[in-house]
């Protein structure tokens, strides 16, 4: 793993997601590795040769000035980056921007797939509607450890529970769904009496690490190339239509909430927790712009 210090301007980006006002990543790159990482568009903004995942840069930027100008904004942790990665036990970097904003009137989203964050529980309880959303796609430990370097799944589902009960509003960010093989009953099953939230969002294959899947699901499952094929070869959404409504029929059966868009009203500590469908990202966008504007 080679791990360089940078100098950034500054660490708050102005963000187009539907869940925040700006994007902010304390690292580039992540020693997670996750084989399906969106953010691996992200080397191509970097001097580094090394595969995605053998490196990280410690961001260093000066002292927030001002930082009440967010009052009332919201700030997304960890868009493009893990947060809590295993270099942030030496370097600090999340610990030091949440000092740096604490008191401000910003509301904080963080997402992360390791359990580093419960170091961080007093000072994010500070923040008004913190949300932590602990990544997770699996109950098999076998096919977690093919797929990323973070915590274990258990470690995830006791980090979960331990945030819920300390107070912090926690999500369960099932995502990515791979078809075929993540059990999402499964992991909800596992996770309903520790979060507040459920959010579901499927694979969506897409530049260098698209390959790298669909090699993966051939060697691994050859069972699944023909689904794979009609989902990211022909733009099928059957396979998510029809998920869809298990779910929708699993959450009536379980009475949880079930709807397709987060809402700021649907952020007050809620159990059973709210199922939240992220499947269609296009109409998600859209409804987030339109709401925005």
């Amino acid at each position: 793993m080679i791990v360089e210090e940078i100098d950034v301007k500054g660490i708050l980006t102005k963000s187009n997601l539907p869940v925040a006002d700006f994007s902010v990543n304390p690292y580039v790159g992540c020693a997670h590795a996750c084989k399906y990482c969106y953010a691996s568009f992200m080397k191509r903004f970097t001097n580094h040769k090394e595969p995605w995942g053998d490196f990280v840069d410690v961001k260093n930027w000066k002292e927030i000035k001002n930082p009440s100008k967010y009052a009332g904004k919201e700030a997304f942790i960890g868009s493009v980056t893990d947060p809590y990665q295993p270099c942030e036990k030496k370097y600090e970097r999340t610990r030091l921007l949440l000092k740096q904003l604490q008191g401000s009137g910003i509301s904080i989203s963080i997402a992360t797939r390791s359990s580093l964050v419960l170091r961080d529980i007093d000072l994010i309880k500070t923040f008004p509607n913190a949300r932590v959303a602990i990544s997770l796609n699996t109950v098999d430990e076998v096919f977690r450890k093919e797929m990323d370097m973070g915590a274990t799944v258990e470690k995830r589902l006791e980090t979960m529970k331990e945030l819920y009960e300390s107070g912090i509003k926690t999500t369960c960010f099932i995502s990515p769904i791979f078809p075929g093989i993540t059990d999402v009953e499964a992991i909800i099953d596992r996770a309903k009496d520790r979060c507040n939230l459920v959010w579901l969002e499927n694979l969506n294959l897409r530049g260098d690490y698209r390959v790298v899947i669909m090699d993966w699901i051939h060697k691994n499952h050859p069972e699944l190339d023909e689904l794979y094929h009609e989902i990211y070869s022909k733009k099928s959404r059957e396979y998510w239509i029809e998920l869809d409504k298990q779910l929708k029929m699993y959450a009536e059966k379980n009475h949880m909430p079930y709807v397709r868009d987060d809402d700021s009203k649907m952020s007050e500590f809620h159990k059973p927790p709210i199922m939240v469908n992220y499947f269609y990202h296009e109409e998600v966008k859209k409804s987030a712009k339109k709401n925005k504007n």
